[in-house]
């Protein structure tokens, strides 16, 4: 008697065991065959949903099983879900309900224009570049601009990161908030004390960072110069200008790495060889180094500078028409033993 009573217990544990492995394996054993990133739209469907899912869970039918008795078909939130090794199909539908989606990493650079950083980052988005423009368009207006490439100072070069599903509102008002916290008093002041708008600060800084390719050992020396020549009443003759001009009018499709003179005769506001001042708006997206280093000029009596063949990325500077003649000619022989056109 005793003997059938120790069978039947064990029995018991066994079957109970069984099940309760199989309860385990399916709500929160692994699931995932390999790690990836699942993308759900707002107007996903449960098939597209399942679609998406199957690229990187091993056991199909478990996973829709429990996506199915969480009721997720009625019950999602859209984004950019990280499906990765250890998760159980309970975390994994649960992490889509919740909507705790994993933040992409966009890169915002020395873009030329706003539609070159909205091609960019609506990459990582759920939305297309169009209705990401008009969106951007809208905000520019109810600002009192034209339209999204007025928006350009309020970005600065960096890597931010956004989620997916990101709205162009919300991924200006992170960009709005960092612009007015950067503007602060100090700031301010040393806006007054320039001389200079704001407009005219952005657009010489955007100078200042082609000129340094970023560099921010020389951005100083640079913004000295540029405002020599600029309270001298000269032209400022500044190369990127001219390249950004035709790009402009090329719609950013023309490569350009050796300005010519032909290329000086181009007629935009922008070609500072062509106008005396300071250009209309910024030629770029900058950075913060840029700004803050026309803020903070330094105090020099440059009036020429010419790029450096000895040391790649870096200028001679030279308030001397001679000597600049002599650097001229230096940096122009150099670019022709390169057969750079």
């Amino acid at each position: 008697m005793k003997k059938a009573i120790l069978i039947i217990i064990l029995l018991v544990f066994v079957v109970g065991g069984f099940f309760g492995f199989k309860f385990y394996n399916k709500y929160y054993g692994n699931n995932i065959e390999k790690d990836g990133y699942v993308l759900i739209p707002h107007n996903a469907n449960f098939k597209q949903i399942l679609d998406s899912a199957a690229k990187y869970v091993d056991d199909k039918e478990s996973f829709e099983a429990v996506a199915k008795e969480k009721d997720l078909e009625k019950s999602f939130k859209a984004g950019r879900y990280h499906f990765q090794k250890g998760l159980g199909n309970s975390n994994l539908v649960n992490m889509i309900k919740a909507g705790n989606q994993s933040e992409n990493s966009f890169r915002i650079g020395d873009f030329g224009d706003m539609y070159q950083m909205v091609g960019k980052v609506t990459k990582k988005t759920e939305l297309d570049s169009l209705q990401f423009v008009q969106d951007l368009n809208a905000i520019a207006e109810e600002k009192g601009y034209s339209n999204a490439e007025d928006l350009k100072k309020y970005f600065f070069i960096d890597t931010y990161n956004f989620f997916w599903t990101v709205t162009p509102k919300e991924f200006f008002k992170k960009f709005d908030d960092q612009y007015n916290e950067f503007w602060n008093s100090e700031r301010k002041a040393q806006e007054q004390q320039s001389g200079l708008t704001r407009d005219q600060i952005y657009a010489l800084a955007s100078i200042v960072y082609k000129e340094s390719g970023g560099k921010k050992d020389e951005m100083r020396t640079i913004a000295g110069l540029y405002l020599n020549r600029y309270r001298k009443n000269m032209k400022l003759q500044s190369d990127p200008t001219v390249i950004y001009a035709i790009n402009k009018q090329t719609n950013f499709k023309e490569q350009i790495k050796r300005v010519f003179y032909k290329h000086l005769k181009t007629m935009s506001p922008y070609n500072t060889y062509a106008n005396k001042g300071i250009p209309p708006g910024p030629i770029c997206i900058v950075d913060k180094n840029s700004v803050d280093a026309v803020l903070n000029a330094e105090k020099n009596d440059y009036i020429f500078m010419c790029a450096d063949p000895a040391r790649f990325g870096y200028h001679k500077f030279t308030a001397s028409a001679e000597q600049h003649a002599i650097n001229a000619k230096a940096y122009q022989d150099w670019l022709n033993s390169k057969n750079i056109k």
